[in-house]
């Protein structure tokens, strides 16, 4: 019974996850700034191709 109890004070004692779950936050921001700047260059790049370039 003392190994199920020491167990579950680790378990809530481990800081594996909530370091976890910050790097999937952190990751899933940087692919939304991916994304958006992806579709905002795209589309300058389409008007850049074509009127002829940039003057």
């Amino acid at each position: 019974m003392s190994k199920l109890i020491n167990g579950f004070k680790q378990f809530g004692s481990d800081e594996d996850a909530p370091t976890m779950v910050e790097y999937g936050m952190l990751v899933v921001v940087i692919a939304l700034i991916v994304v958006i700047a992806a579709a905002l260059l795209g589309t300058a790049a389409s008007g850049w191709f074509t009127t002829g370039g940039l003057s």
